[in-house]
């Protein structure tokens, strides 16, 4: 199979897992909970200030910034999700952690997105304690972003170990070679008198 084929089935596959397990939640939720109100099983009520599972709309960004932007976000999603298809193949082959940082935000990305074109804006329904209601395409992007950093610090660290590795072995033949020179110029000179 081609390497870039073998490339794609990486990105969609990561994305299309992420894509299916967010619709399918938002489904649950807007099927099962009336709009604005809450639920956690009875055994969880003790958690209920500070997780619990709501019914909300958003019509900005991730995590409820920027509301109103619903066309916008409509436009950008679109040329995020070109942007990641059309320079995934450029990655490195070894690069698992960009390539997997691109897949999740795909998946955030167009997870959002469907809600966007089918209900005319984005469930949420994720409410941890103060914090804003999201979803799990919010948080595909999220650790995405989280990855991806993760992966440059990481292929940084790599890079430096490499080049101070490179250092000292491209030192060692010219101190060797020096040591050398330096022991046999004795030598030259006894033989010499």
């Amino acid at each position: 199979m081609n390497q870039k084929v073998k490339d794609y089935l990486m990105l969609i596959g990561v994305a299309g897992i992420v894509i299916a397990l967010d619709q399918w939640t938002k489904w649950l939720v807007r099927t099962n909970i009336e709009f604005g109100a809450q639920w956690l099983p009875e055994s969880l009520d003790w958690l209920s200030p500070y997780a619990r599972i709501v019914n909300w709309y958003n019509s900005g960004a991730a995590f409820g910034m920027f509301q109103n932007g619903n066309s916008v976000f409509t436009i950008l999603a679109f040329i995020v999700i070109g942007a990641i298809i059309y320079y995934y193949p450029q990655v490195e082959a070894d690069d698992w952690t960009l390539k997997l940082a691109m897949g999740l935000q795909l998946a955030g990305a167009a997870g959002n997105l469907i809600d966007r074109l089918r209900v005319g804006k984005v469930t949420d329904f994720i409410s941890v304690g103060t914090f804003p209601v999201f979803n799990i395409a919010d948080s595909s992007i999220t650790v995405g972003v989280i990855v991806l950093l993760l992966g440059v610090w990481y292929k940084e660290q790599q890079d430096k170990k490499r080049a101070a590795e490179a250092l000292v072995v491209s030192e060692q033949p010219v101190n060797s070679e020096q040591s050398s020179v330096a022991s046999e110029q004795p030598k030259v000179n006894s033989e010499q008198s």
